[in-house]
């Protein structure tokens, strides 16, 4: 088992992969997962993500030795989050048209952390059919500290626009910068700290299958996300008389227990369920090396499958720096209609097909049968540019795309910077067919 040093923290690699750690040497039992009396006396909890009857190459389980088990927390009582919502709206009425967020600031004198600041801006599906997914946003302005959060509705996958993330969880700490992004489990606890102040980005809350990397066919045993360049936390423990506040998502409601000591005792575990992170600069970029350019599926770092084969509950999709080498082509993104939905950020940089008017910070969505594509400069010039090799670099867009439509919140229509003059950007596109002369 492989280890690397990052940043004081120590990390295990590999994405799904059978980990062991442990803070305490010999805390880890030999040969079976739960003895009469676990060594120094630990407590020892399976948390299962998958079915006990899963296949084995899809089950997901991590065994625990903590201080405490987790039964041991106080009486849950509701907790408000107004603006954190779950599964899609079907009585809201959303043409269907593009839309553009611009980046949505933080409000002076508003104090508010990662739980709090969440507000979902489209979902669809339902938690309770295990099917679909969130897109929201966080804007976090101080650390949880002693609060901890856990998911029972979906695994989250994050992605940091601004500012680092210190991220503890039951499995150790991960630290995760703007370019890498962090996929917590459906039900492992957490609670995130801000190294650098304020920090804003992007959450896929999946309520469907759990994300994997994709299959890579004719590309053959290399390409895309490696599973290696996947990094998962060493064991840490807190120390005793640390009592949190426990909040709870479960069933799209919010809920809070106080605990007598902190959730974070586990002192050594085992598993392939874990919290990971990823930095996108790892991503072995595939394209065309003669004409035209492959569908943008070949961005996707992970997949989340849904009962029909190759259409996805939720893929997750990036368009990092990449070289542009084909000959006799339009090089952005053409102009199209998806059966896929489409949600997208911008973490930094500048997107190639909306130069100007997607800033980063901010979000698009393109519905199923919506056209969109290039606005009217990124058209003009790329269809006039000379073809020669072109870098496109210290750019880092991303995508959440799902066989669902997406539905938009009333956060997302009547409170968010929703832009109401993006269709502009196609305004300009004539009609310019050169007909023949008889």
């Amino acid at each position: 088992m492989s280890t690397q040093q990052t940043s004081s923290l120590q990390y295990l690699s590999g994405f799904g992969n059978e980990h062991a750690t442990e803070a305490v040497a010999g805390a880890l039992p030999q040969g079976r997962n739960s003895p009469q009396r676990a060594p120094f006396d630990l407590y020892p909890e399976l948390i299962s993500g998958s079915a006990f009857t899963a296949p084995r190459h899809e089950n997901r389980r991590t065994w625990m030795y903590r201080r405490q088990p987790s039964v041991v927390a106080g009486r849950y009582h509701a907790y408000a989050h107004a603006l954190w919502t779950t599964g899609g709206d079907r009585s809201a009425a959303i043409a269907p048209e593009p839309l553009r967020w611009n980046p949505i600031g933080f409000e002076p004198g508003v104090h508010q952390d990662f739980i709090d600041g969440m507000r979902t801006i489209a979902a669809n599906g339902d938690a309770e059919a295990q099917a679909g997914m969130g897109s929201l946003m966080y804007l976090a302005t101080e650390s949880m500290g002693r609060r901890a959060f856990v998911n029972a509705d979906g695994e989250m996958l994050i992605v940091p626009q601004q500012g680092r993330l210190r991220i503890t969880s039951e499995m150790g700490v991960l630290e995760v910068k703007p370019g890498e992004i962090a996929l917590l489990p459906r039900g492992v606890v957490f609670k995130v700290d801000l190294p650098d102040g304020p920090s804003r980005g992007y959450v896929c809350e999946n309520y469907g299958a759990h994300f994997r990397l994709p299959e890579l066919g004719p590309i053959g045993s290399n390409g895309l996300a490696n599973a290696r360049d996947f990094l998962a936390p060493v064991a840490a423990f807190d120390e005793p008389g640390t009592p949190h506040e426990l909040i709870k998502k479960f069933g799209g409601r919010f809920w809070r227990a106080p605990t007598r000591s902190s959730p974070f005792n586990v002192v050594a575990w085992h598993g392939n369920l874990t919290p990971v992170k990823y930095d996108t600069v790892n991503f072995m970029v595939i394209g065309s090396i003669s004409f035209d350019h492959p569908d943008p599926s070949i961005f996707t770092v992970l997949t989340s499958p849904s009962d029909t084969p190759g259409t996805a509950n939720c893929d997750f999709v990036i368009f990092p720096p990449r070289w542009l080498v084909m000959e006799d082509t339009f090089r952005p993104p053409w102009y199209h209609r998806n059966l896929m939905s489409e949600f997208m950020g911008l973490v930094h940089g500048e997107y190639d097909a909306k130069p100007g008017g997607f800033k980063p910070g901010g979000a698009s969505l393109h519905n199923c049968m919506v056209p969109h594509g290039p606005d009217e400069e990124a058209f003009t010039k790329a269809s006039n540019a000379p073809l020669a090799p072109q870098k496109l670099d210290n750019t880092l867009a991303f995508m959440f795309e799902s066989r669902y439509r997406f539905i938009p919140t009333a956060y997302a229509m009547q409170q968010a910077p929703l832009d109401q003059d993006y269709a502009d950007c196609w305004a300009g596109l004539k009609d310019q067919f050169a007909k023949p002369a008889n």
